[in-house]
């Protein structure tokens, strides 16, 4: 089962840290450091497996050297408590295959800090057992980088303005002022946001491998799950453990363990208690309503509503002409006929079988375009996924020979001569991104699997022809009954009536009329009082 550990420290030079220090360890590499003047050897870390240095597109090409990265930081930040670089270890899952990992630590890299303009220099270690514990360091540069390939400061002074917009002095004489950072990559959400990205791409990892396991990166509290957390033991205590020799963590640990399976059973026990308590709660109140329902007899009977319809048509017939009226009469009772027939042989004989029939066959009509409307979905997405791989093929040697051009000039006026093409070839990939597909997609089983939803597309359609053929005798029926059936029978709100801009006209003429007519009186009556 995949691991949610993510732990993120920083680098302090006024705790005795160095840069050069920590990316050596992480690396297993000896580098030199020039602002001690020490060699830091960790060559002897055999677990490293992988490590790259990523760069967003302005850092010097210079800075892919792990020494001369890390020794510029240490160069660049001048004081004693400087901050020198924001480390992560991250447990890796052990489903996805080792070959994949690299890959899905450079997405989430370039998706997460580099595409922010961070520089991000990472390693992958799988110690002793291999496959036991994979995990991965990371560490970023805390300051960004100009168009020049220049360290830029961490803050910028910013004066203090008043109502009026301008400075405010302080009774030293000096400019009231303040510190502004220069990136955000300090705040607090950030953490949550980086989280939750390992969260996502690690999801992604694990069902492209087709493992079952997911991650989630949100503690136990915040995922609204009553369990105690386990205690991290780290490599010596996990060490011991693996060898038999017990251990005052791992103990606490078992002891968790064995809690968390007795509140396991304990909610369970409770959990079936009240689902048998409410069984019996919702049978006593369905026997209370069949009571009831059978000594109101609430549902109207089907065939007096039909045979009050026919009534209804009669009077409505009264004005025709002869023939029209023994023409209607003749066809009301026809239909009439064969509505009885079909409530018989389907068996429904009052207003609440007939609209239990009606919503059953109604859900299965939903259903049915739901499903068609997934497929047509996926048919799109495919298709969608299908032209982006071709246009990113048809461009590919295009950006290939983009991102290989160093020199910014040179760059842009390849971009202004190819425009098109990589306009292109960017819109395929973003394309490939939102549907999670990639140039190395299989587009014969795409090509397979749109084949078969074309034909599941063409089956749903048929079925839900069928299901609106069974619907429209239901729904007649339900219409002539509901001519009879007043308001609260049918459990409908009637609509309000509309009126005509005429008729609107007409009222108020009248309700100013009435008013005139009653103040007139109450004048006179003043007059003659005078």
């Amino acid at each position: 089962m995949p691991v949610p550990h993510f732990n993120i420290k920083i680098t302090q030079r006024s705790k005795g840290n160095s840069a050069v220090a920590g990316a050596a360890y992480q690396a297993g590499e000896k580098l030199f450091s020039e602002y001690d003047q020490k060699t830091k050897n960790y060559t002897c870390k055999k677990e490293v497996v992988y490590t790259e240095i990523m760069l967003p597109p302005n850092a010097p090409p210079e800075y892919a050297d792990r020494a001369t990265l890390w020794n510029s930081v240490e160069e660049i930040e001048k004081q004693w408590n400087s901050q020198l670089a924001r480390r992560f270890v991250a447990a890796l899952p052990r489903e996805v295959p080792m070959e994949l990992l690299p890959q899905m630590v450079k997405e989430y890299c370039e998706e997460q800090f580099v595409s922010k303009g961070m520089c991000c220099d990472f390693a992958i270690h799988d110690p002793d057992p291999p496959g036991h514990n994979p995990h991965c360091h990371f560490m970023l540069t805390m300051r960004a980088i100009d168009e020049n390939g220049k360290w830029m400061p961490k803050s910028r002074k910013v004066y203090d303005l008043d109502e009026n917009g301008e400075r405010i002095k302080l009774p030293s004489g000096r400019w009231k002022s303040h510190k502004e950072d220069t990136v955000d990559w300090n705040e607090q959400y950030h953490a949550e946001e980086w989280r939750h990205g390992w969260e996502i791409v690690q999801n992604k990892y694990l069902e492209l491998t087709g493992s079952p396991e997911r991650i989630d990166m949100r503690s136990y509290e915040r995922q609204g799950l009553d369990i105690i957390p386990t205690v991290h033991m780290g490599t010596a205590v996990s060490a011991l453990e693996r060898k038999g020799i017990a251990t005052n963590i791992g103990n606490l640990n078992r002891d968790i363990k064995a809690a968390n399976r007795m509140m396991n059973a304990i909610r369970s026990t409770i959990k079936s208690l009240r689902d048998w308590i409410a069984d019996i709660l919702e049978a006593t109140k369905e026997v209370i309503a069949e009571n009831e329902a059978e000594k109101k007899n609430a549902s109207p009977n089907l065939a007096v509503l039909l045979r009050d319809y026919l009534n209804l048509r009669k009077a409505e017939c009264s004005e025709w002409s002869r023939y029209g009226q023994q023409k209607g009469t003749t066809d009301d009772l026809k239909t009439i006929s064969q509505a009885t027939v079909y409530l018989q042989r389907h068996e429904l004989f009052t207003l609440e079988d007939l609209d239990i029939a009606l919503q059953g066959v109604s859900e299965k009509a939903t259903a049915i375009r739901e499903d068609m409307q997934k497929a047509a979905n996926r048919m799109k997405a495919i298709t969608a996924i299908q032209t982006a791989v071709a246009d990113c093929e048809k461009h590919k040697a295009v950006h290939d020979k983009y991102i290989k051009i160093g020199w910014k000039i040179r760059k842009e006026a390849y971009v202004e001569s190819h425009k098109d093409e990589l306009t292109a070839f960017n819109k395929a990939y973003r394309i490939l991104k939102k549907h999670g597909a990639d140039l190395n997609v299989d587009l014969k089983a795409l090509q397979k699997e749109y084949d078969g939803l074309r034909t599941t597309h063409a089956d749903l359609k048929e079925q839900l022809a069928a299901v609106n053929e069974e619907l429209k005798p239901m729904k007649d029926i339900r219409y002539w009954v509901s001519k009879v059936l007043s308001p609260e029978q049918t459990g409908e709100k009637q609509p309000e009536p509309k009126h005509s801009l005429k008729e609107r006209l007409q009222y108020e003429q009248e309700q100013k009329k009435q008013k005139q007519v009653q103040k007139a009186p109450k004048q006179k009556k003043q007059d003659m009082e005078l």
